[in-house]
């Protein structure tokens, strides 16, 4: 890694409300961890939350800003050089499409947290990392980015085919 090279943390909520995510990466624990693994900036979109992080740092060179909303998060993910993101399926599946690593972090406040087991799944299967708000800071300083896995999203052709055959709509 050169002198100077930018590389940004993107930090995704979605739609939602997810203060703890955005509060765990504004303490300064997540932040001097991020600063140790090399990143350089820190961008929060933290969407329907009422929490506002921090622009200042401590000690740190970390430099902070964060937005509410914007129409598409894809060009923040594609300058990310690490993203960390609530479990929703959609910030998921457009960030390993585009191939950045990921923390998915899980929201224990849903009820009936079926994302939890998509982001355990994938974890499992080494396409990303794992974590909760507050084993974030731990997450960040133990992952090891050469161990994940791509991502290769499935054909769903054949099945297409199966059912309109099925169907009895004529094959191609």
């Amino acid at each position: 890694m050169g002198d100077g090279e930018k590389r940004t943390v993107f930090v995704t909520v979605g739609t939602t409300c997810f203060d703890a995510l955005v509060q765990a990466v504004d303490s300064e624990r997540v932040k001097e961890a991020l600063l140790q693994k090399g990143y350089t900036h820190l961008l929060i979109q933290m969407g329907r939350g009422t929490y506002a992080p921090s622009k200042v740092t401590g000690n740190s060179t970390l430099q902070v800003d964060y937005f509410t909303f914007s129409p598409s998060i894809a060009d923040y993910i594609r300058e990310a050089s690490l993203v960390i993101s609530h479990a929703g399926s959609g910030s998921i599946f457009e960030t390993l499409r585009l191939s950045k690593p990921l923390i998915v972090v899980v929201n224990e406040d849903l009820m009936d947290n079926h994302q939890s087991e998509l982001a355990e799944e994938l974890a499992e299967r080494k396409h990303l990392f794992c974590a909760r708000p507050q084993t974030l800071q731990e997450t960040i300083q133990a992952m090891d980015l050469t161990t994940l896995q791509p991502y290769v999203p499935g054909d769903a052709k054949p099945v297409v085919t199966l059912i309109n055959k099925f169907l009895g709509f004529p094959g191609e």
